[in-house]
């Protein structure tokens, strides 16, 4: 089993394109999407159970050069 979950990025001006490429490359989102407002990407991603989720993001997502700032979006139960 797996826990779903969302994270909205916001990049430093002009590395949108470079966050998502290298986010791409390490393969730990399920669907990865540009948007408009106040955030620039949206990632839904699947996290193991044994993992700690935020240290799951910290170690796989956060070191990437460009990412400004981040918001965590946890789910709980399917309707």
């Amino acid at each position: 089993m797996s826990t779903c979950v969302f994270v909205q990025i916001r990049c430093r001006p002009g590395t949108t394109y470079r966050v998502a490429e290298e986010i791409a490359l390490r393969e730990i989102h399920s669907e990865l999407y540009s948007t408009s407002g106040e955030y620039d990407l949206l990632m839904k991603l699947y996290i193991p159970k044994t993992e700690d989720v935020g240290v799951f993001i910290n170690d796989r997502l956060l070191d990437i050069e460009g990412i400004e700032r981040s918001l965590t979006t946890m789910t709980f139960k399917v309707f």
